[in-house]
């Protein structure tokens, strides 16, 4: 047991109310699936919020003796929190947005338990029945707000940055915030914070009441990067890609700060989106940002894109460096320009039913080892296609970096062998070896990186 941890009871926020008896043993029935060992793992991430650490085995070490019960009383529903983080309390009594958060968690994995998986309603074997569920996921969890212009921007970046490139994204929150504005992170530290911080000071300024900070997570990678505090609407989707899917179908467009090899993913993924022929003509602004100090950064991610996916991917998105205030300009504009697209095609504002997401994209990919070295990485390949396996290729890293799963698989079977063109290895492998020398894969914090895996040419 932690010597900083709590034991206590508490209700939810008013977003759970009211759960079946069914719903509640399995939550806390480990016997009937997973649903209860998810919910112990994303609670206490959640119940972690604030804290700077980012290696979620440590986490679940310190933390052994944490557990979670959801409890039916007559008043609704209660929840008893046993050896529970301290930094989640004030004088005994939770952080409010800690509660919020938590009860998100349980909204989330309940609905999509309950509602959606193994439910003869949804198939999610097809495109339709993922990009539907994703939809019920969102308009669930009451993120989906009709009859309001396009305002939401997506920020994409790292967890562990630079001071000056954290400090950048607050800046561009900020010039974001001043035009009204709101924004979706990933809801971790650095790069998904920093621009909520700096919109906080700007809707402050201009009085927006309606102030929105989204921040959309997924069970493999909540406890290392555990929600900032200024997230006010925490979605949980059941894995990264319908986490993904959720960013473009919810956002109006993009804006990418430094980060490592899940930001290259996420980057991945979009290009790949935007590159099918059926999104040729559909407008979504993208922007690559960092402060001056940055710019190699994203001179070396131009440099693979346009190797790998050529001048039509690099056509779509834009590299603004050191200019907070253009970047904000440059997304109003992309904005408006999106806002008369749907006009046009009589398309809804607050879901993005128009973009094409090919399966490749939806169906979530299992990093094992022999996924991993099945993955085909060559020219031959539709270009949209390639973005797709590139865009794995980075998801197994990410996993053996940092999710409990993949960090296990790694130790059990060694380094994942990522086969391909020798050109592209080679670029892969320069992009790969640059992160390492910037300091952008020191993953878990405090340790010296050790690859998860092995390019085969």
């Amino acid at each position: 047991m932690a010597a900083d941890s709590i034991s206590t009871r508490l209700y939810p926020a008013g977003m759970l109310n009211t759960l079946s008896h069914h719903e509640v043993e399995r939550l806390t029935d480990a016997s009937r699936g997973d649903l209860a060992g998810l919910l112990r793992r994303c609670a206490l991430a959640v119940l972690n919020s604030g804290h700077q650490g980012d290696d979620a085995e440590a986490l679940l070490d310190r933390y052994v003796d944490f557990a979670i019960e959801v409890q039916q009383v007559n008043r609704g529903l209660r929840l008893q929190l046993t050896n529970a983080p301290g930094l989640a309390f004030v004088d005994g009594k939770i952080i409010e947005g800690v509660r919020e958060l938590l009860s998100a968690v349980i909204r989330d994995l309940v609905y999509f338990d309950s509602e959606i998986d193994n439910h003869q309603h949804h198939d999610l074997t097809t495109s339709s029945g993922i990009t539907n569920a994703v939809f019920e996921m969102l308009r669930n969890a009451r993120a989906l707000i009709p009859q309001i212009d396009p305002d939401l921007v997506v920020c994409w970046g790292g967890h562990s940055i630079a001071r000056d490139e954290y400090q950048y994204t607050k800046d561009c929150g900020y010039h974001l915030g001043l035009r009204r504005l709101n924004i979706i992170t990933g809801c971790g530290p650095g790069a998904m914070k920093g621009p909520m911080k700096g919109a906080t000071i700007a809707h402050a300024k201009q009085r927006v009441k309606s102030r929105r900070y989204i921040g959309i997570s997924e069970p493999g990678i909540i406890a290392a990067e555990s929600p900032n505090p200024i997230v006010s609407e925490l979605i949980v989707m059941p894995d990264i890609e319908k986490r993904l899917e959720a960013f473009v179908r919810l956002g109006h467009g993009i804006i990418v700060f430094p980060g490592g090899v899940g930001t290259a993913e996420e980057i991945l993924y979009l290009l790949g989106i935007l590159l099918h022929p059926a999104n040729a003509k559909l407008p979504f602004p993208l922007v690559l940002t960092g402060p001056q100090a940055s710019a190699s950064y994203f001179e070396q991610i131009d440099h693979f894109i346009g190797l790998t996916l050529g001048e039509d991917a690099r056509s779509r998105y834009e590299i603004i460096v050191g200019d907070a205030e253009k970047v904000a300009q440059t997304m109003v504009k992309g904005l408006e320009r999106v806002r008369k697209y749907r006009i046009r095609k009589n398309d809804a504002f607050y879901f993005n039913w128009l973009l094409n997401i090919a399966p490749s994209f939806q169906i979530p990919f299992q990093p094992t080892h022999e996924n991993m070295a099945a993955l085909q990485l060559d020219r031959s390949l539709p270009v949209h296609e390639l973005a797709a396996n590139l865009r794995r290729a980075f998801s197994g890293i990410v996993a053996g970096n940092v999710k409990p799963g993949g960090l296990e698989q790694i130790r059990n079977f060694g380094k994942f062998e990522i086969r391909g063109d020798a050109e592209i290895m080679h670029s892969l492998d320069h992009l790969l070896q640059s992160f390492v020398t910037d300091n952008r894969m020191k993953i878990p914090s405090g340790k010296a990186y050790q690859a998860c895996y092995r390019l085969v040419r």
